[in-house]
């Protein structure tokens, strides 16, 4: 058994070569000049973080907080918020005048009302503060193992860890702090990472160590282990580090591929030995946080001008009565004559005495505006605290928003904004978690000019209901009626990944069509092309994949089902079970694996070149349509125009679209290829990458096309409808996601935010101007070129707008153009750019960026603002917001303990606003305008008796 384990383990450990070549070595670029200098000072002595040099440098502490008030700021802090309430202040000092021999009634009608409702505000306010501290002391008593100093590793509370702490992180756990990568469970020291509560992606990431600390892989390694590591400063950017680590007197640079966040899932590792960097505050993710805010409703601000009226109205009242009775007063003795006998002012105390009016006036002043006090209705915040509550309670108890699959019905956790929902005119939204599932399913593809699949996705049963009849789908053959219905729709597969549903080439049929030759080929691609590592369990034999993306998994699992089963591969080798047209069985297949080019935003495709077992030499490639179709031989376009028009056609039904091609290749050109790009990978200058895309522009043409995939980006159910009702009732819909610009633009399609009628405002720096700046220039002047080029293309878009003729326009901006876009003297242009477009996506968008977006919409428009999200890469844009929505999804509970109402799927959205929201603003409304009116009845009556 031991045997049969480390067997496993060496042939595990022999996989991660193949994802090597991925990976970017670092160089000693410019930024490593800097170290040592401002912004560049953190100084890190790993494996002794108790010496007297760490000591010295008194950096925080791990202990994470996320709290609104600590113990002792609590009662301070409180009691600030409820004075901050207009009314609360005046009967504040009416209560403390009430003490006082001015008093026209006891302190106690005026003390007890005004305690029972600051205390229970501040009730409330503790319990969901409490609540938030629970979730802070789960977080930081996670235990994880240290190094203790002699070669072993102990559990250890993350509250305790100190900077240059060894740690051990193993396999689905969370990294207790910002850690530089040592070494993993592979022998080239690569880890996968999952960075979804920071960006928001489901797509895994590749990480590696330095190659001098990879042989570091067993615990008793670090007994001894010394380092010293220079880097910058904490600071809140999640794609930039900048560092050196010295080691046994050699520098080695650090580069963004060593650094792994806080927040961040170790996936697809058995474990990796990492050295504490950055703790605490000084983590990228708690950088990229605020404080929880003090959020007040449109109402409630509104009723603040009202006192402020009334209060005005009984400080005049009692000033004109304090200066008749001053007058009146003075004159009641003259002469010896006492014109007010009965008040006795020839011995009266000083709220009567002639002689001192002036002060007697002050007196009455004091006590008329204590007296008047009935004006201001104190009752009628007490009455508003209860109704929101009850107003809370069928928030809570709504049947129509409980989602019974996870046993999660809605929850408004705070009660003081559930008036504001029924005033919301801009929802800023998350991508992933929220609109979607996380999970992709192969749908629809097209081979050989053929389209296959019957499949119906989210956006095509929207587009049947708005049209009130049903769906009608082409096919080769003939057209299919469907009802748009689900119930209608044939029951879905019950294989996660896969919802393809096409007779005519499942079960094998695939070998009597016309082209089966170009079929087999297609989805052989799709078994062989990939980064996939198969999984098979020990105890049903069942085979499951470990991908890096979603959609890389959607297609291996296509491949499976349609026939082509990849269960094994190796360093160099990948087997793939498929039905030989020959023979007519089932046969296993070996291919050679040469090389892996992979994908990225830049290249926007992905290539692998196997050897066949008979020696043939392929180049494998699928990628996006507008790289894809210009790298097609002459004699490779025979489908062309029948696979451009279906690629259309799933864009329009709002799904993801890759084509597929392939050609051979002879030795002499392989082996020319091969060196090159031997030579490109191992080079360590600056560009690198440039290099390695030089070779392999080189390669990937003269392909032949295969076909297209199409897959649903799967969305929760009902978002697209419940964009549509928003959207009727005239809410804005802002995308703020941290994926790429092709998946987010995919997404705003399948959920109706994005039409095919819609022009597109694409704002961002992938000029060649820009990129070319990027490899030779200066920071300075990079970041002036691009805050000009930003400025300029948003510019260009306000023309674009200006002389429309009144079409629809989306704007689109990634991160690195929205960095610029905020900035001080740019931000209100852009701002009127977005809010003159029908929808805007933000892609690429850090935590920090959302919520300054965020605050951007909020104070720039003074409308009501919603943010909406699930992940802890939402919790800025949720706080920053008038009013946050968290989705209790699979993203852990960050987004829901910092939000202010909490509901289970976005669809419940819709109900939450045009029911709820609608019912709360009306009756909170009629219920002040009626208090108000009794309340000015009343006095009138009390005056006339």
């Amino acid at each position: 058994m031991v045997g049969g384990g480390t067997k496993r383990r060496r042939r595990r450990l022999q996989l991660s070569k193949l994802y090597t070549l991925t990976c970017a070595q670092a160089c000693f670029k410019q930024d490593h000049s800097q170290i040592g200098g401002p912004g560049f000072s953190r100084v890190v002595y790993c494996n002794e973080p108790d010496s007297p040099e760490a000591d010295s440098r008194n950096y925080s502490d791990n202990y994470v907080r996320t709290t609104k008030y600590t113990l002792a700021t609590f009662l301070p802090k409180s009691l600030f918020e409820q004075f901050r309430r207009v009314a609360n202040f005046y009967f504040l000092v009416t209560g403390v005048l009430a003490f006082t021999p001015l008093a026209p009634y006891t302190a106690s009608s005026a003390i007890v009302p005004l305690l029972f409702v600051i205390g229970a505000t501040m009730v409330k306010e503790g319990v969901e503060d409490w609540r938030r501290q629970k979730q802070d002391n789960e977080v930081n008593n996670r235990k994880v193992k240290v190094h203790r100093g002699d070669g072993s590793f102990d559990a250890k509370e993350w509250k305790t860890l100190s900077i240059g702490d060894i740690v051990k992180v193993e396999k689905n756990e969370f990294f207790p702090a910002d850690l530089v990568l040592l070494s993993s469970s592979y022998e080239d020291a690569i880890c996968y990472v999952e960075t979804m509560n920071l960006d928001g992606e489901t797509n895994l990431k590749v990480k590696q160590g330095l190659e001098v600390t990879s042989s570091l892989r067993d615990e008793f390694n670090f007994k001894g282990f010394e380092a010293f590591v220079k880097c910058e400063d904490p600071n809140a950017n999640l794609y930039s580090f900048v560092g050196t680590m010295e080691l046994k007197g050699a520098k080695y640079p650090l580069s963004p591929q060593q650094l792994l966040l806080r927040d961040s899932k170790l996936r697809n590792t058995d474990f990796i030995f990492g050295a504490v960097i950055f703790t605490g505050p000084d983590t990228k993710v708690i950088q990229n946080s605020t404080d929880p805010p003090s959020k007040r409703s449109m109402i409630e601000k509104k009723m603040d001008k009202i006192i402020y009226l009334m209060f005005f109205m009984v400080i005049t009242m009692a000033f004109i009565g304090s200066v008749i009775f001053g007058v009146t007063t003075r004159d009641d003795l003259k002469d010896g004559v006492m014109k007010r006998w009965y008040l006795r002012p020839d011995s009266s105390s000083i709220f009567f005495d002639p002689k001192r009016a002036p002060v007697a006036a002050i007196y009455h002043f004091l006590t008329a505006v204590m007296l008047y006090s009935y004006f201001i209705p104190i009752s009628l915040y007490v009455s508003i605290e209860i109704v929101k509550v009850l107003q809370s309670i069928f928030i809570n108890q709504d049947i129509h928003m409980y989602y019974e699959e996870a046993d999660k019905p809605a929850r408004a956790r705070t009660s003081n904004l559930n008036e504001e929902l029924g005033q919301v005119d801009t929802i800023l939204s998350d991508k992933t978690g929220t609109l979607t599932c996380n999970s992709m399913e192969f749908i629809k593809c097209s081979v050989a000019g053929t389209a296959y699949g019957r499949g119906v996705t989210e956006v095509e049963m929207a587009m049947g209901r708005r049209k009130g009849g049903p769906l009608v789908f082409q096919s080769d053959e003939n057209d299919i009626d469907m009802e748009y219905s689900k119930e209608a729709i044939t029951e879905e597969s019950t294989v996660k990944g896969f919802n393809f549903r096409d007779e005519r080439i499942m079960n094998g049929n695939w070998v009597t069509e016309t082209h089966a030759d170009v079929i087999q080929k297609f989805f052989r691609l799709l078994a062989v092309c990939h980064t996939v590592i198969p999984e098979v369990d020990e105890d049903t034999e069942k085979i499951s994949y470990e991908a890096e993306s979603p959609d890389e998994a959607a297609f291996v699992i296509a491949a499976r089902e349609l026939g082509f089963e990849f269960f094994n591969r190796t360093q160099t080798t990948i087997s793939v079970r498929e039905l030989d047209l020959v023979s007519g069985k089932r046969v296993e297949r070996l291919y050679k694996v040469l090389n892996v080019l992979e994908f990225n935003s830049t290249r926007k495709r992905m290539s692998v070149i196997v050897q066949e077992e008979d020696g043939k030499l392929l180049l494998l490639c699928k990628g996006a349509d507008n790289v894809m179709f210009e790298r097609l031989s002459k004699n490779g376009r025979e489908f062309e125009e029948e696979t451009r028009d279906h690629v259309n056609e799933y864009a329009d039904a709002g799904l993801r679209t890759l084509i597929l091609a392939y050609r051979e290749l002879d030795e002499k050109e392989y082996k020319v290829f091969n060196e090159r790009i031997s030579e490109a990978k191992s080079s360590v200058s600056a560009d690198r990458e440039s290099l390695i895309e030089e070779v392999t522009e080189k390669i990937e043409k003269d392909l032949i096309l295969l076909g297209a995939t199409a897959v649903e980006d799967k969305l929760q159910n009902g978002v697209p409808d419940c964009i549509d009702k928003l959207a009727q009732a005239g809410i804005k819909i802002w995308v703020l996601t941290g994926d790429k610009m092709e998946t987010a633009i995919n997404i705003g399609f399948a959920c109706s935010l994005l039409r095919q009628d819609m022009k597109q405002i694409i704002i961002n720096l992938e000029t060649p101007e820009i990129q070319s700046l990027e490899k030779t220039g200066e920071k300075d002047v990079i970041a002036k070129a691009s805050k000009e080029n930003v400025l300029s293309q948003i510019i260009n878009g306000k023309t674009q707008l200006k002389y429309s003729g009144g079409n629809a326009f989306a704007l689109i901006i990634d991160g690195k153009s929205l960095a610029y876009a905020l900035d001080d003297d740019i931000k209100h242009i852009f701002l009127e750019l977005a809010v003159s477009c029908a929808s805007v996506i933000c892609c690429r968008s850090s935590p920090k960026q959302k919520a300054l977006v965020t605050r951007l919409v909020k104070s720039g428009n003074g409308k009501t603002t919603l943010a909406i999200g699930d992940g802890a890469n939402d919790v800025g844009m949720l706080q920053e917001a008038d009013i946050g929505v968290g989705i209790s999804g699979v993203e852990g509970m960050q987004a829901v303990m910092s939000s202010d109402i909490a509901i289970a799927q976005f669809r419940y959205l819709e109900r939450l606003l045009l029911v709820h929201g609608h019912w709360c603003y009306r009756r909170i409304s009629t219920m002040v305008n009626l208090f108000l009116h009794l309340q000015t009845k009343t006095n009138l009556l009390w005056h006339e008796s």
